[in-house]
C-alpha cells in the first residue's frame, strides 16, 4: 500500500510541476510585447515619404522630441547631404565656419540657447563625425536628424 501511495504522490507532484510550468509560460507570453527602443539607429519602421527631385536617392529619417520618426527617400542631383536636404526643404539653419548649423528640421526648430535642444546628425545610426554640409551622399547610407536635449 505504501508503494501505491508513493507513486500516486509522485505522479501528483509531477502534474503540479507541469501545471505551474505551463502557467508560467502562458503568463510570460501574455506579457508586454513591446520591445525597447534601439538607440543605435534612430530610423523606425513607418511610411516612407518622398522628397526632392533628381537621379540620386538616399534614405533619410527625422526623429522628433516625442520619439516619433518620419522616414524619407530623398531624390537629388546635389552632391552633399546638406545641399540635398536644403533643396528638398527638409532642413534649414545658418552658415558658420563649420558649415551649416541646422536648427530646423521638417519645420521643427531646436533652440539650444532656450532649452539646450539641438538636431543631432547621424549616419547609419552613428553620431556623424562630419557636418551635414560636408557629408557627400552615399546611396547605401542612411542619414538622420534626431531632436536631442542636453
Amino acid at each position: 500500500m505504501k508503494s501505491k501511495n508513493s507513486v500516486c504522490r509522485v505522479s501528483m507532484l509531477i502534474v503540479a510541476i507541469l501545471l505551474i510550468a505551463a502557467m508560467a509560460l502562458t503568463l510570460t507570453s501574455c506579457g508586454n510585447s513591446e520591445t525597447p527602443a534601439d538607440t543605435s539607429s534612430p530610423v523606425s519602421v513607418s511610411e516612407v515619404k518622398e522628397a526632392g527631385n533628381g537621379n540620386t536617392s538616399f534614405k533619410f529619417a527625422v526623429t522628433y522630441a516625442d520619439g516619433k520618426t518620419e522616414n524619407y527617400t530623398v531624390k537629388t542631383d546635389k552632391t552633399t547631404v546638406g545641399e540635398a536636404l536644403q533643396d528638398a526643404g527638409l532642413i534649414s539653419g545658418s552658415d558658420s565656419e563649420y558649415g551649416l548649423m541646422v536648427d530646423t528640421v521638417n519645420g521643427v526648430k531646436a533652440d539650444y540657447n532656450a532649452d539646450k535642444a539641438y538636431w543631432a546628425f547621424y549616419i547609419n545610426g552613428e553620431y556623424a563625425s562630419t557636418g551635414v554640409s560636408a557629408t557627400n551622399i552615399n546611396t547605401d547610407a542612411e542619414y538622420s536628424f534626431v531632436y536631442t536635449k542636453e
